[in-house]
């Protein structure tokens, strides 16, 4: 397989674990969101950026991003139904400058 290509992302997220409320167990089930599926999740739906400039951003293709953004969206649903903590780490990225 081979490596995957370095994304550009904005800046790292602030807060890095969203969890139900009232459910602190350390043993609870989570899913993990990578870095450069918050940003995709950023640019598409808080932005409202159509794919193509999303991607340019990010420094990957269209597909490419397309392919990160149905995985964000698969993440953060089996969060919600199946109520899971959202952690947010890894992924290979850069913080891109302004």
């Amino acid at each position: 397989m081979r490596p995957k290509k370095t994304r550009w992302v904005k800046c790292l997220p602030v807060e890095r674990c969203f969890r139900p409320k009232g459910l602190y167990s350390k043993k609870m089930d989570g899913v993990e969101l990578t870095i450069d599926e918050f940003e995709a999740i950023r640019l598409a739906c808080l932005e409202e950026m159509k794919q193509e400039s999303a991607a340019k951003l990010m420094k990957v293709s269209r597909p490419t991003f397309s392919r990160i953004i149905r995985a964000a969206y698969k993440k953060i649903a089996d969060a919600l139904v199946n109520i899971k903590a959202i952690k947010i780490e890894g992924g290979c990225c850069k913080i891109r400058r302004q």
